[in-house]
């Protein structure tokens, strides 16, 4: 009979990181197949496009789920500093995601607001946030 194989922590997370990484790149392959597949490959169909909606879903479920996993892996300070980047990133999505909304709704900006750069503006945000965690806690 074939033994387990037990992974040490170091082998554990970098699992976990890799699992993650594989959902986050396959999630936006399907929100890019989505974009690109509508208008260059099933020329607008509404049921392709319905269809990859929903495993964009399931892909974006699933990507949610590694990363719980992945938290989960994680020792306590490396867990509290994920949570203040997290926390730091949704509070800044969220007042900055509103006042861009209603600068754009009422014409103050000169351009059209679109759902990425709130994307880019939280993913930054998120990174600064876990740069300045792991330099305070070094």
């Amino acid at each position: 009979m074939k033994e387990a194989k037990v992974l040490t922590r170091h082998q554990r997370n970098q699992h976990n990181r890799r699992r993650l990484a594989g959902f986050t790149l396959a999630w936006l392959l399907s929100l890019a197949l989505i974009y690109f597949g509508h208008r260059f490959v099933w020329d607008g169909d509404k049921l392709i496009t319905g269809v990859m909606g929903a495993i964009n879903l399931l892909l974006g479920a699933g990507m949610m789920w590694a990363n719980k996993i992945m938290l989960n892996g994680l020792d306590e300070l490396e867990q509290k500093i994920q949570l203040e980047a997290m926390g730091l990133s949704l509070g800044v999505g969220l007042v900055g995601g509103f006042a861009y909304s209603a600068l754009a709704k009422t014409g103050v900006l000169p351009f059209a607001a679109e759902i990425s750069h709130l994307a880019v503006l939280m993913a930054l945000t998120y990174l600064a946030g876990t740069y300045r965690g792991v330099k305070k806690y070094q």
